[in-house]
């Protein structure tokens, strides 16, 4: 028996891209929204996949290196796009937590979504 459990956390930060609408060349800013995905068996002591409080810790100091930041200056990032944000989020969480089976990622402002399972 598989269980997933998501834990969410929100952050806002600037970027600049090189391509598509010419809004995008300026320095703009967005809030975006994460689900992390953990993906196990719960434990038969605890019941649990991972207790919430370990998960919390974690994506708390992931959200700590883009929170009110300008995303291109994020080392290891790449281009700041959601598709590069997702699998950043992914492999920072993934490296403490590695029942994390997937993230997404919107702007709701602007209806986009970006789910990163490898």
């Amino acid at each position: 028996m598989a269980v997933e459990i998501t834990q969410q956390f929100t952050f806002d930060a600037a970027h600049q891209l090189g391509v598509g609408a010419q809004e995008n060349l300026r320095v703009h800013g967005h809030s975006f929204y994460v689900d992390v995905t953990l993906k196990g068996q719960p434990d038969a002591n605890t019941g649990v996949v991972r207790d919430f409080g370990q998960v919390d810790t974690v994506l708390k100091s992931v959200r700590e290196l883009l929170d009110h930041r300008l995303l291109n200056d994020v080392e290891g990032l790449g281009p700041p796009t959601l598709e590069n944000l997702a699998r950043f989020i992914y492999a920072r969480a993934k490296d403490k937590l590695p029942e994390v089976a997937r993230v997404k990622i919107a702007r709701p402002s602007y209806g986009q979504s970006c789910t990163y399972e490898p």
